[in-house]
């Protein structure tokens, strides 16, 4: 079932990623880090927004990298 629902969740997040590249301007969502922690997710994408290396981003858990939160901007 773990397999199954995380499988189900990774093709969510393609579809919507999908979806989203096909609206955006001039830059397509890649991933920038991976983190241990969702709260060093969020600061490295608030400081990612401060330093104007993006305009936004997503925190996403995924276990393709171990298990961890995968910084989307």
């Amino acid at each position: 079932m773990g397999k199954a629902r995380s499988l189900a969740v990774t093709a969510a997040l393609a579809a919507g990623l999908t979806l989203s590249v096909g609206t955006a301007p001039a830059q397509a969502d890649s991933i920038r880090y991976v983190y241990y922690l969702y709260s060093d997710c969020l600061n490295g994408g608030n400081l990612g927004i401060q330093w104007g290396w993006w305009t936004s981003y997503n925190c996403v858990y995924t276990e393709a990298y171990g298990s961890k939160w995968a910084l989307w901007a």
